[in-house]
């Protein structure tokens, strides 16, 4: 026997027992004629005492770090106690001891404050999960896969799996595809999500499925992206989005409660995507605290019917304001007594190539009710109060105004007011708040195409009021500077969207399940009647055997568990995750085959 137990659970019920331990050896400290060493396994740590007696096998068997240890003896009071260990009441009075294996020195120290860089713990990754604070995140993505899959399996929901290797119908990110040694000049793509697959299970009649599911994108990387992520998928029949939004609310709600101990009670939020771009500049917006946008000058048509400001800055002869598309801004609270140096900085965080703007213009609402602005010689102490008033700024705060082209402006201001949210401490990352967004456009135009694209997939359906709009008109945009006014500009999706802490944790919709409006909507996106059939005619041969309602979602699981460990990336939630080059440094993958496999592919590499 290896071991009786684990380096984790020994305590002082246990003093005089004897046990046997086995794990790795954590630290090694002599004094005199004894020795401590510190065992870790993946439980916990024990500290082994090894007495004089155990001088002369120590000295002909020297222990090092991350040996394997198995030891044998008794369980005694500590006389020096660890408060930070579960085990530190305890120690073990070694009798006997076997080295299993030995170690060569770690690259790097194997604790929680190692002296590893990224580049050389993704190498080594299989040494770096040894550490616990690496052991903590999967211990948590194991705790948020648990409670998901009791929820759903007691809301009647199957676990279905589906295929990986499918058929390629590029929509969005681009498929990695696989050749068919059986099939030559043919080609599987591994699945972006299993979309089709369960909509045909709907069509199946299991009308609650799931999965925790491997997907695929061959994309940029970056902090919340990997080419393999994994999903809690889910799609439900005889449902609307009602249903959809209480049944996987109720999902997360339940993850707080079964992973952090949070009873999060109160009812998410919910807000459409136009009053989500209006108030906070994006369509994931973090609510956990104010400094909502004011817009104080945006063209017309892209937010029609809202209250028009433009007033309160026109006629001062200030043309950055004057020529600008756009004039947003936001009031920082309590920050009125910021120096030059400070103001100095948020010009410059601006002006970075990732925000793009040309520079900042504040108003300082002082303590005293006077105002000390930036733009002082165009715009009268009157008139910065008036911009002032109709913000709601305090006396103390400081407004910050950002212009230019629409979309970038109201991008960059989305930024700035998350970026100064982080710098005043409002967003704490133990707080958490739920949001859903509703109400998105169905379809964006794609002007370098001149053609509409689907914001989420091509199977989202309509608003039911919108699908007569969808059915009864044209999709052809006969005057590309007008695409706004086409009737397709206005129709809504049947989406939704949820939000934690600014973050998509995430989407779905009620789906399309009729094969006239799928039609509609292939043809919609530039799909002629052969290319639907080519890459979607198995589903539209589905829906003419009495397909019926239904809609899903699909979760980031990955972002989910990094957001609830309080950490920006969801690599450190991921057992062995690529780096951001798309590589596997540990195996060194992706890599070269050699020719024997591209003969039986029948494949020729032509690099250029």
């Amino acid at each position: 026997m290896f071991r009786t137990h684990t380096c984790g659970e020994l305590n002082l019920k246990n003093v005089n027992l004897s046990v046997t331990l086995s794990g790795w050896v954590q630290t090694i400290r002599k004094f005199g004629s004894i020795t401590f060493v510190d065992l870790r396994d993946r439980y916990g740590i024990t500290q082994l005492l090894f007495a004089e007696h155990l001088n002369e096998q120590l000295e002909a068997n020297p222990l090092g770090r991350e040996f394997v240890l198995q030891v044998s003896g008794t369980v005694s009071e500590r006389s020096n106690k660890n408060a930070h260990l579960a085990t530190g009441d305890i120690e073990i009075l070694v009798t006997d001891f076997s080295i299993l294996n030995k170690s060569i020195t770690p690259p790097f120290t194997i604790q929680d404050d190692t002296d590893g860089g990224d580049d050389l713990r993704m190498k080594y990754r299989f040494l770096d999960l040894r550490r616990n604070a690496v052991k903590r995140n999967l211990e948590l993505r194991y705790a948020v896969g648990r409670s998901t899959r009791n929820y759903l399996h007691e809301q009647q929901f199957m676990d279905i799996e589906t295929p990986f290797l499918i058929k390629s119908t590029p929509e969005g990110a681009r498929d990695f595809v696989v050749p068919s040694r059986m099939n030559p000049g043919q080609f599987y793509a591994l699945p972006q999500s299993p979309q089709t697959f369960k909509q045909l299970l709907m069509v199946s009649g299991y009308d609650r499925y799931y999965q925790i599911v491997k997907c695929f994108r061959d994309e940029d990387l970056r902090a919340d992206r990997q080419p393999e992520f994994t999903q809690i998928d889910c799609e439900m029949a005889f449902v609307e989005q009602e249903d959809i939004l209480n049944m996987f609310e109720g999902l997360v709600k339940r993850i707080f409660k079964d992973v952090k101990n949070i009873d999060y009670t109160e009812k998410a939020e919910r807000m459409t995507w136009e009053n989500a771009m209006w108030t906070y500049g994006n369509d994931k917006p973090d609510i956990r605290f104010g400094m909502k946008l004011c817009n104080l000058k945006y063209p017309s048509h892209t937010f029609p019917g809202r209250e028009d400001l433009s007033h309160l800055i026109s006629g001062a002869d200030f043309k950055v304001f004057d020529e600008a598309e756009s004039v947003i801004a936001i009031s920082a609270p309590g920050c009125s007594e910021y120096t030059r140096k400070q103001t100095d900085e948020l010009t410059e965080w601006v002006k970075r190539p990732q925000i793009g703007m040309k520079g900042l213009v504040y108003i300082k609402c002082n303590a005293d009710g006077s105002f000390k602005s930036s733009i002082d010689k165009f715009y009268s102490e009157e008139k910065l109060k008036a911009i002032a008033t109709a913000m709601q700024a305090q006396p103390g705060d400081l407004i910050l105004m950002l212009a230019g082209a629409e979309e970038r402006t109201r991008k960059a201001t989305s930024e700035l007011r998350l970026h100064l949210g982080q710098q005043l401490g409002l967003r704490q990352p133990h707080e958490f708040k739920l949001l859903w967004v509703l109400d998105f456009p169905l379809f964006e135009y794609a002007e370098d195409d001149n053609r509409w694209v689907a914001r989420h997939h091509p199977f989202t359906s309509p608003k039911p009021t919108d699908i007569d709009t969808m059915i009864n008109n044209n999709p052809v945009i006969e005057n590309p500077a007008e695409y706004l006014k086409h009737p397709y500009a206005n129709i809504k999706a049947n989406a939704y969207d949820m939000v934690l802490n600014g973050n998509e944790i995430g989407g779905g919709s009620i789906r399309i399940f009729q094969k006239e409006l799928q039609q509609k909507m292939f043809a919609a996106l530039g799909m002629d009647e052969h290319e639907q059939q080519h890459k979607f005619g198995f589903l539209l041969g589905a829906f003419e055997y009495g397909a019926p309602p239904h809609g899903g979602i699909a979760f980031g699981f990955d972002r989910l568990c990094a957001i609830l460990g309080g950490s920006e990336s969801i690599r450190d939630f991921i057992a062995f995750p690529k780096n951001n080059s798309g590589r596997d440094v540990m195996i060194d993958a992706p890599s070269a085959i050699d020719q024997k496999q591209f003969d039986e592919l029948q494949i020729r590499l032509d690099l250029k």
